[in-house]
């Protein structure tokens, strides 16, 4: 049977009446509305909703990072239960490195160690809580039985190389889509941010080998997903595929220009395809820091030798120096306030208004930089819920931001694979 939330960590203002929401033991009571909080409450039990995007380290599922106990991580299954997130894409991600048969080899490796992490988990470490799905059916039938659902999910084509066989590999490993290219131009794709030492286009989007990659996720039935591509390289894909295709975790460019966000004529095609944009929580997609923030958090970093990217090496920090440097940032925020769960609907909004309710999803990014005010775990996915109901998402609506449209989508990929 469906899950129970187990937690209601309401935000918003709504109706001009106030009242406490209950919350985890320990966090402050925020205020929101009875009657709304209760609507969203019911709704979000009784939709699936799906997360497209979260990042693994490359020990996932080892006694070190055990996602089944509560810990560190914005997404493990007890977050999942209190929050009511029924599905999750674990992400196997490789950062884009050397393109030579080194690179490739060290990075098939390094893809298939997080495979073989998400199976851990769902075959070996939790199976009584938590399995994979293969299909949209899979997920539907999981949920209704009462469990946790992985979905896996690839970021970045760089691991397969030039090797075509590679993406039905992938697929017969459970992966579900794949994202062209990441930080930086590979084999497949023009990147939306290339490195420093790069062009800003090298093949002016897609490349033939990666039109070759597109035809072969269409034969196998694994979704084309444009997030951190270019604009040129999204819309070749979206020319080249012969079904719809996603873009699993960006955001609208009208809203916060950010060059890993989509902007309107790319939306537009992609509604044209028939895919789904999810719209992502990463608070610096959904909302730019004024310079004067960028520049001292810049400086907070450096002062205290944190890397750039995923983490940037806060684990290396003593209790000390992670409390000292959390009493800083948090400064910092409250001078400059950081993107919160309404500032992320204002994309969903935006997107909706633009493409139609039919072509809109929902992610997060955690666990690699995801995540805004209100909405900073698994734990805290309701929130989302309650921001689209009070402003007048219907439930059939909420229904296909948190998953049904990706559903649909998944589901034309694998009729395009059969026929």
């Amino acid at each position: 049977m469906r899950r129970t939330l187990l937690l209601v960590a309401g935000l918003m203002f709504a109706g001009g009446t106030l009242a406490l929401a209950l919350a985890p033991q320990g966090a402050p009571q925020v205020p929101a509305d009875d009657a709304l909080v209760a609507k969203a409450k019911a709704i979000h039990q009784r939709v699936i909703t799906i997360d497209t995007h979260d990042d693994i380290p490359g020990n996932f599922a080892t006694p070190e990072v055990d996602p089944g106990v509560r810990g560190d991580r914005q997404v493990d299954l007890p977050k999942m239960r209190e929050g009511g997130l029924d599905v999750v894409f674990f992400v196997v991600f490789v950062g884009q490195g050397p393109r030579t048969p080194e690179g490739y080899e060290k990075a098939k490796a390094a893809a298939m160690a997080k495979f073989e992490g998400i199976h851990r988990l769902a075959e070996q470490m939790h199976p009584d809580q938590i399995a994979i799905a293969y299909t949209p059916d899979d997920v539907e039938r999981l949920v209704k039985g009462g469990k946790l659902v992985t979905v896996i999910g690839v970021e970045n084509a760089y691991p397969i190389g030039k090797d075509l066989s590679l993406v039905k590999k992938f697929h017969e490993l459970g992966g579900r889509y794949m994202t062209l290219s990441h930080g930086g131009h590979n084999d497949v794709a023009d990147s939306a941010t290339p490195r420093q030492d790069e062009p800003a286009s090298e093949h002016s989007g897609l490349s033939e080998f990666g039109r070759q990659v597109v035809a072969e996720m269409n034969r196998v039935g694994m979704m084309i997903d444009v997030s951190h591509v270019s604009k040129q390289s999204a819309l070749d894909a979206i020319r080249t595929s012969k079904a719809p295709i996603i873009a699993s975790h960006s955001g609208a460019r009208a809203v916060n220009d950010h060059p890993r966000n989509m902007d309107d004529e790319t939306l537009l095609a992609l509604k044209a395809n028939g895919g789904v944009m999810q719209a992502v929580a990463l608070g610096g997609f959904v909302k730019s820091d004024p310079p004067a923030k960028s520049d001292a958090l810049r400086a907070l970093r450096a002062e205290f030798g944190l890397a750039g990217g995923p983490g940037g090496g806060l684990a290396a920090l003593t209790p000390d120096k992670r409390a000292e440097y959390d009493k800083r940032r948090a400064a910092l925020d409250e001078k400059w306030p950081p993107a919160n769960v309404q500032d992320f609907v204002d994309h969903i909004d935006h997107a909706v208004k633009l493409i139609g309710i039919d072509h809109v999803g929902i992610s997060s990014d955690f666990d690699g930089g995801g995540g805004v005010k209100g909405w900073n775990s698994a734990a805290e996915s309701l929130n989302v819920t309650i921001e689209l109901v009070r402003r007048g998402y219907t439930e059939e609506q909420i229904r296909k931001l948190w998953g049904g449209n990706l559903l649909r989508v998944w589901r034309e990929v694998e009729k395009k694979a059969q026929r």
